[in-house]
């Protein structure tokens, strides 16, 4: 599967503005809900079938680039304009 370019979507015409994996209307906080609570990506998965593994695993990549970076908070993220 080809992951977007832009790996996170925000757009406050859905979601109320939330990140959300791009393409999809699943917010990426859930994946971060699941995982802190313990449950396995696989669970995460089978709830959420829009997202991918990939996607998940490079959102996961794209947040610990980013805590240990100086990277624009913003250079991966994709804002829809209406």
């Amino acid at each position: 599967m080809q992951l977007p370019d832009k790996l996170i979507t925000t757009s406050k015409d859905y979601m109320s503005g939330a990140p959300v994996f791009t393409g999809t209307r699943v917010p990426v906080k859930n994946l971060f809900d699941y995982l802190e609570a313990g449950d396995p990506l696989d669970d995460f998965l089978a709830q959420f079938p829009d997202v991918s593994r990939e996607h998940a695993i490079a959102v996961l990549k794209m947040a610990n680039e980013r805590i240990s970076s100086d990277e624009p908070a913003d250079s991966k993220v994709r804002r829809a304009h209406s």
